[in-house]
């Protein structure tokens, strides 16, 4: 499992891009191409992370059939980060998640935190 993503940590500055509500798979791959793109145009200085939030926290489980844009995001180094209070209503525990997916407690003060840390923020 991954590590937790403190809401406090310090990070560069980067793009965040967050994800709420029910998620197709499609969808996700789709969230993750645009990660993909990013840094492709960005180049590995900025940190990435991706955040879900909402029923879709149940694609980034080991069974699901989006783990091969899971890894391959994360083979980029975009964080797929899970929110903790989504993985509870879906009945979700850490051990439950895909290799290379880490949590946070809450999505809203993750995407809080790192914006006040001057992330950018994109909803998709």
């Amino acid at each position: 499992m991954e590590t937790t993503v403190p809401e406090t940590e310090q990070a560069r500055p980067g793009l965040l891009i967050h994800s709420a509500g029910p998620l197709e798979q499609d969808a996700l791959a789709g969230v993750l191409r645009s990660a993909a793109n990013a840094r492709a145009a960005l180049g590995q200085g900025p940190g990435i992370e991706v955040v879900i939030q909402g029923p879709g926290v149940k694609l980034l489980a080991k069974s699901s059939p989006a783990t091969e844009a899971i890894t391959n995001a994360g083979e980029l180094d975009v964080g797929i980060l899970a929110c903790g209070n989504s993985m509870r209503s879906a009945g979700m525990e850490d051990i439950d998640l895909a290799p290379g997916v880490g949590t946070v407690p809450a999505a809203i003060a993750h995407l809080a935190w790192r914006q006040w840390d001057g992330w950018a923020y994109v909803r998709l």
